[in-house]
């Protein structure tokens, strides 16, 4: 029964994650699907390309807040339907589960992002000061680089030593869930970045600009001129 109870807290996870904000954000307000434009990828920096800072903002806090409730929702089934597993043990099983939604959607042909502003929100729940120190270095290297991709796959790569480094320092095992679901995330955010990292090797990986925003039908059609 504990096991099932566990099975379904990674369910409620899957499906919440699995609410693309970008892929529903886009088709609803645009008529147009995010991953037909620019990058390709269902995730806010390409909604901020396309579509411009209100639907970048709108897309960020959807991923956001669909991370924190599947943690809060899994971790309450677990809490009061196992007598097994914790509370914390339903919040890394349905934030795990919540980030593997999110990059391959049951609701959109199982295409969608990669995963780090919902892997972020997970974090905060699991692991909180190692999830900031991790959104520090991805901020300080996007402010000197201009590159999102970049932040993103430095950040991916602390966060596992910071969420063990935390550990040490309140006398905790090295192990636990929640070093093993840091060590999923890093490996995850780094593999969806291997276009970014062969673009950034080569130099024409885009920076970051805040100038983007909506494109006209006749704009688009002009930039598929010669």
């Amino acid at each position: 029964m504990d096991w099932l109870i566990i099975c379904l807290a990674a369910g409620i996870g899957y499906l919440l994650g699995s609410l693309n904000g970008a892929v529903i954000i886009s088709r609803g307000i645009y008529r147009s699907d995010i991953r037909e434009h620019g990058s390709g990828n269902a995730g806010t920096t390409n909604m901020l390309r396309t579509f411009g800072k209100g639907s970048a903002l709108l897309t960020l806090v959807f991923d956001f807040v669909k991370g924190i409730l599947a943690c809060v929702l899994a971790g309450l089934l677990v809490k009061y339907c196992s007598g097994r597993f914790s509370y914390f043990d339903g919040v890394c099983t349905g934030g795990l589960f919540a980030v593997f939604g999110h990059n391959w959607p049951v609701y959109f042909g199982f295409k969608g992002g990669k995963g780090v502003l919902t892997g972020f929100a997970v974090m905060l729940m699991i692991s909180p000061y190692a999830a900031l120190c991790a959104l520090g270095v991805f901020i300080v290297i996007v402010a000197v680089t201009r590159y999102v991709s970049l932040g993103s796959i430095l950040a991916a790569f602390s966060l596992p030593l910071f969420v063990l480094m935390f550990r040490l320092l309140e006398h905790k095992t090295a192990f636990s869930y929640s070093v093993a679901v840091s060590i999923i995330f890093a490996v995850l955010i780094i593999v969806r970045h291997r276009a970014n990292i062969g673009r950034l090797i080569k130099g024409s990986e885009s920076k970051l600009s805040f100038k983007s925003g909506p494109k006209s039908d006749q704009t688009e059609e002009q930039g598929k001129k010669p």
